[in-house]
């Protein structure tokens, strides 16, 4: 029985918090509190090794090694050369402990328990974890169901599944095609429209599924419920070579921000680790002594899933496929700011999201009291019903410990122990119950035969 029963998943990360949290996020609407193992690909880090980084990871390893034993101790000590050690950051965060990613001894140990815990579910995103995931794939392909979040740039068939936004199949558009020189579309990527074996998303997964909000709702109660409403929150990114910005657009901003605040009662600010120095200061320099302004310094806890849970607006600038991607999920208003910087795919993301009435262009001339309505982008979620499709496709199924429950997709077993071979199985209305189990985290799922 245990045979097609999946029961176990595994994260493989590159360290980039943006990949890892969408691993996270689509574990979490499978069912799963967390990964059973949670592997990084690590690459050598600090001194020449940042500007190695387009490397393979085993070339570029070979080489850090090969530099610091002929460079001398002395110059890998002053950092000239780098660390090969990865030490802990903000990238690993709720991540502490995690174990080095070796596609032979995952693979060897996905065949060896198979008998005993059934097939194994593998997670992963990330440039760096592509030779990794799809060697699993290759040395096991009996023993487990791979999943690859964003476009690999390589053969779709070296994973189960490939998770992915519609915008990474813009070259493949006339317009993305009038935009780059004939003799260079031969190297755009992707070359071939999706296939079966594609799930295409309007964004970015994440974390910030109903419980993550409802938790993050209870936990930081203290501090923003008793600020005056409306809150609006702005989430400020950094330039990127295809959103590109500076000083101008943080101007900008401010003067939007200070025509705003009448309308506002709190607002908060947040800057990401990718924000210039120039930007945050010209908005620290207009808010720091407002009393209805709140700037994150990074000094204290994260606030992010608390102001998520607590907003009754966003400001985001356009740079952040993850943030926007994460407040369109909310159904609360969300203004974007800079969008036609945009340019290439995060253009027509951006299109995608006026298109669908989830996003509307921030100008200065908002009043944040007034709302809209739209359907909040459910991609995580649907994301989901689609492995568990895939899944039942190769006649297994997948299995969750929850409340001393095991909930089955498309069927549901209920186990009174998890290490008994007893069950019985009800048949689960597809999307309309999973959204049930979703928002509730199994805790009131009251379902009989």
């Amino acid at each position: 029985m245990r045979r097609n029963i999946i029961s176990r998943v595994i994260v493989i990360g590159n360290g980039v918090a943006g990949a890892e949290n969408q691993c996270i996020g689509l574990i979490r609407a499978l069912g799963f509190s967390h990964p059973h193992s949670f592997y990084r690909v690590t690459r050598p880090r600090g001194g020449i090794n940042e500007r190695l980084h387009w490397l393979s990871v085993p070339l570029h390893r070979k080489i850090d090694r090969f530099l610091r034993q002929t460079s001398g101790h002395e110059l890998y000590r002053l950092g000239a050369i780098g660390n090969s050690r990865v030490l802990p950051s903000a990238d690993n965060a709720g991540s502490s402990s995690f174990l080095e990613a070796d596609a032979k001894q995952i693979a060897i140990s996905a065949r060896e328990t198979r008998e005993k815990y059934g097939p194994l579910l593998v997670v992963a995103s990330g440039r760096d974890t592509i030779p990794v995931s799809s060697s699993i794939k290759r040395l096991a392909p009996e023993h487990v169901f791979v999943v690859q979040i964003q476009h690999p740039r390589s053969n779709l068939k070296r994973f189960d599944l490939v998770i992915t936004p519609r915008h990474d199949y813009y070259p493949l558009t006339p317009q993305a095609q009038e935009q780059v020189p004939w003799f260079l579309r031969r190297w755009i990527t992707p070359r071939e429209h999706p296939g079966k074996n594609v799930i295409l998303t309007v964004g970015a997964l994440h974390q910030a599924d109903s419980t993550a909000l409802q938790n993050a709702a209870s936990a930081w109660h203290d501090k923003l419920a008793p600020l005056l409403k409306p809150l609006l929150v702005v989430n400020i990114g950094g330039p990127t070579s295809h959103c590109q910005y500076g000083t101008d657009l943080a101007k900008q901003l401010t003067a939007s921000l200070a025509n705003i605040l009448p309308s506002c009662g709190s607002v908060r600010i947040s800057f990401s680790r990718r924000t210039p120095a120039k930007i945050s200061d010209i908005i620290l320099r207009a808010f720091h002594d407002n009393p209805k302004v709140h700037i994150w310094d990074g000094s204290d806890p994260n606030p992010h899933m608390g102001n998520l849970a607590w907003a009754d607006a966003f400001v985001i600038t356009a740079d952040s496929v993850s943030m926007l991607s994460e407040a369109c999920s909310t159904g609360k208003p969300v203004y974007v700011i800079g969008s036609e910087r945009c340019t290439w795919k995060f253009a027509d993301f951006q299109k995608s999201l006026f298109e669908r009435g989830v996003l509307r262009p921030f100008t200065g001339k908002e009043n944040v009291s007034e709302s809209w309505s739209y359907v909040p982008l459910s991609d995580t979620a649907d994301a989901a019903v689609q492995v568990i499709k895939a899944l039942a496709t190769r006649g297994w199924k997948l299995v969750i410990v929850a409340h001393e429950m095991l909930y089955f997709s498309g069927n549901c077993t209920i186990l009174p122990d998890a290490s008994t071979e007893f069950c019985v199985e009800i048949l689960v209305v597809e999307l309309i119950y999973w959204k049930l189990i979703y928002s509730t985290n199994f805790e009131h799922l009251y379902l009989c035969t």
